[in-house]
């Protein structure tokens, strides 16, 4: 017969099973953060860009995800005119979270403006390329041969216009007196060129850019290489620095029946938020935007880029807390 434990044993060992039984609860707990978590409620305002740019495709996709994964809260997108815009949308209150593009970030950060040390990254997305469109009979074959042509330029407040104007000043083209700028953005250009009102066109998106494609449908037109920009651009300092050389493959627009590659440049794009963006909703939406990259980039071929790998690399913008702790938990 086992002997009896004392009174005093049995109620040692009881509350240590008490103590036990916490601990692996909150063990299991912390292992499995999501398995009895409420989704964050209220609104949530997302910058995107121009209807026809792919900002506000993946906005557009990003927002179907985002109402399955986060079904309380309410995601509101808002149109804009690109990075700076979407940066200044940002700082003033009027979003919650963006897009933008890290020489956009590097340019508004450095502007001293209200808010602008505040921005945080969630995550380095796909890579944007600069694209220089003229019809398929033009004779500019280079940034240089644009002297004298109206150009589309993008709007003030886009990264477009930004890279175009440094692009420009690196092939020795004056933005203000060898050109004439036409400050519109995607969702007008191509209907100038289609009707012979500017020569030529610059945009800066990933591929492919739907406006670009269906413009390709409606009439002979080509991309010009920009790759021999790259050590001019660079040798201009600064925040050139988060530009690098890349190249378009011959099918990145098959419309356009290309049989070879352009030489362009490159630049990445960040999801944005501020420092004081609540750290669970900005956990919770970065690892939406991690795991939305397959079905997103069925339509938006540019997001299959986004690698977890990479995305921790948001210069010139230090991680958000919460998209930090999002890395974290799913770090090997």
């Amino acid at each position: 017969m086992a002997p009896r434990l004392p009174h005093v044993d049995r109620c040692r060992a009881l509350r240590a099973g008490a103590v036990a039984a916490v601990v692996l609860a909150l063990l299991a707990w912390w292992l499995w953060p999501f398995g009895g978590e409420t989704s964050p409620r209220g609104r949530m305002s997302f910058a995107t860009g121009v209807p026809t740019g792919v900002y506000a495709k993946y906005g557009a996709l990003l927002q179907e995800d985002l109402a399955r994964d986060l079904p309380e809260l309410e995601v509101r997108l808002r149109e804009s005119q690109g990075s700076l815009d979407n940066l200044r949308q940002l700082t003033t209150g009027r979003a919650d979270f963006t897009l933008a593009t890290a020489d956009s970030v590097a340019t508004y950060r450095a502007s001293g403006r209200e808010g602008a040390r505040s921005l945080r990254a969630c995550a380095r997305l796909y890579d944007d390329y600069m694209q220089l469109v003229v019809e398929k009979d033009s004779k500019v074959g280079s940034a240089r041969d644009l002297k004298g042509k109206r150009v589309g330029v993008g709007t003030d407040e886009s990264g477009v216009q930004l890279i175009t104007r440094r692009l420009l000043r690196a092939a020795g083209v004056d933005f203000d007196k060898d050109i004439t700028p036409v400050r519109v953005g995607i969702d007008q250009m191509p209907g100038l060129l289609e009707k012979g009102d500017i020569d030529a066109f610059f945009w800066s998106g990933g591929l492919p850019t739907n406006a670009v494609q269906t413009l390709g449908r409606r009439m002979q037109i080509r991309l010009v290489q920009l790759g021999d920009l790259i050590a001019p651009l660079h040798a201009l300092g600064g925040n050139t620095r988060y530009y690098r050389a890349a190249v378009m493959p011959a099918d990145a627009y098959p419309e356009l029946r290309a049989t070879q590659a352009v030489k362009t440049i490159a630049v990445a794009n960040l999801l944005v938020t501020m420092d004081h963006a609540d750290p669970e909703l900005t956990e919770r939406i970065t690892r939406s935007v991690i795991h939305s990259r397959d079905r997103i980039g069925v339509k938006v071929h540019a997001a299959q880029k986004v690698d977890l790998r990479t995305a921790v690399f948001t210069d010139p913008l230090p991680l958000h807390a919460g998209a930090r702790r999002y890395y974290m938990s799913v770090k090997p």
